[in-house]
């Protein structure tokens, strides 16, 4: 018979997670601690789903299926929290390289909260307190894009069934304690660009016989910033963001190419093909104006669609959470991008999914209204940052209780 979750020991494990972390696809060590742990508690499980992804399945007789789900990866940012159990992890980066790795999105906190969730739901299943089946789904490279639908080509729904709703949580700076529940578009979608800008190398000295790309990189950025203040009508809303800029090697000799990576984020399709025919005019237009040698690339890294969450999903989860769990509030449109959504359409079944506050409640002491706390929010190191880290209380407690309590809004009662 399944214990109900020990959260001490949850917190430890989270900081164990939080100190090893891994990158998308690599979360090798993460899936077998989470296999391991969902078996223990008499979960069916399978392992390798989409790459290194982890589905636990609990049937407790006839009724609805819950799709409860969790991202595991981590990111390549080299951590700056300075706390007792900050990552020192390095792994491979998309390029191949050696990079440092942090949980700077909170995705060790998403499966610490699953994992409590499971042991929770086990238990009461145990005691006879639902009836129907659980599906938990903890999924690699979300940051990538690629997770979710990497499950979903796996057979994902063929081989564990087609659940009846998807639900899930992220944690965000909000202040611990509080969730955020938006019906409607709540997360933008996201296209992930690879620029390469050609141009022709030679020495410092002699910048004339050259076609500096480093030149052409910059006049790009710069021009790239215009986009969304001058393109996008102020009712709309994009961004636009250069993240890298990658170029040469020494400072007495310019190279003959650049690189840029670019993320761009939308919440409307005729916003995002405006914008990123904008970003292909620019791109092209600056190395005409330079002089390049030759055409720039410029290819699709990854794309992540529009979250949609259901109206009635929305106001189901609203009345579980204001019901005991923690205070509920629609904290409108989220600019960050998440690709759990394809896990409802890929079912053809409604989506919920909302945020977790993470950040600490007395920091909001004496706040009165939503834009005060609004100005503390971003105040706050967010996700992706490499000062990011959730506080683990209560944000831990609120977590598990918020995916049990919206998966037994869907189970069953049990018959009796």
């Amino acid at each position: 018979m399944a214990n109900p979750p020990d959260l001490d020991e949850l917190a430890a494990l989270y900081r164990d997670l939080h100190a090893h972390p891994e990158l998308a696809f690599a979360e090798h060590r993460t899936a077998g601690i989470v296999a391991e742990r969902v078996r223990d508690l008499g979960y069916q499980v399978a392992t390798g789903v989409g790459g290194t992804g982890v589905v636990a399945v609990l049937d407790n007789g006839s009724g609805p299926a819950v799709l409860l789900r969790a991202d595991m990866d981590a990111l390549p940012v080299r951590e700056q929290t300075g706390l007792g159990y900050a990552s020192a992890a390095r792994g491979r980066g998309a390029d191949g390289t050696d990079v440092p790795v942090m949980h700077a999105c909170g995705h060790d906190m998403h499966v610490t909260c699953l994992l409590g969730a499971a042991a929770e739901l086990a238990a009461q299943a145990a005691a006879g307190s639902w009836q129907g089946r659980l599906l938990l789904v903890f999924q690699p490279a979300e940051e990538t894009g690629e997770g979710a639908r990497a499950m979903i080509d796996d057979g994902l729904y063929e081989r564990f069934g087609r659940p009846d709703v998807v639900l899930g949580q992220h944690v965000a700076p909000l202040p611990a304690g509080v969730l955020g529940v938006h019906p409607g578009t709540a997360f933008a979608g996201q296209d992930t660009l690879r620029v390469v800008l050609h141009g022709t190398g030679g020495h410092g000295s002699q910048p004339e016989r050259t076609v500096d790309p480093v030149l052409m990189a910059a006049a790009t950025v710069l021009r790239l910033q215009g986009v969304v203040s001058r393109e996008v009508a102020a009712g709309d809303a994009a961004v636009v963001t250069v993240g890298a800029l990658r170029a040469g090697t020494a400072p007495n000799v310019i190279p003959d190419r650049a690189e840029l990576l670019l993320s761009v984020r939308s919440f409307d399709e005729r916003v995002r093909a405006r914008v990123l025919a904008a970003v292909e005019r620019i791109v092209r237009a600056e190395a005409a104006a330079s002089g390049a040698p030759a055409e720039p690339e410029i290819g699709n890294l990854s794309t992540f669609p529009v979250l949609v969450n259901d109206e009635d999903v929305c106001a189901r989860l609203t009345t579980v959470f204001n019901a005991g769990v923690g205070l509920s509030l629609d904290p409108g449109p989220v600019t960050g991008s998440e690709d759990v959504g394809l896990l409802a359409t890929g079912a053809g079944v409604p989506c919920g999914y909302w945020l977790l506050g993470g950040a600490d409640p007395a920091l909001f002491a004496g706040v009165s209204t939503v834009e005060e706390a609004r100005v503390i929010v971003d105040g706050l190191p967010g996700n992706h940052s490499p000062l990011y880290a959730p506080l683990v209380e209560p944000t831990l407690r609120t977590g598990v209780a918020a995916l049990a309590g919206a998966a037994r809004a869907w189970l069953a009662p049990a018959e009796g």
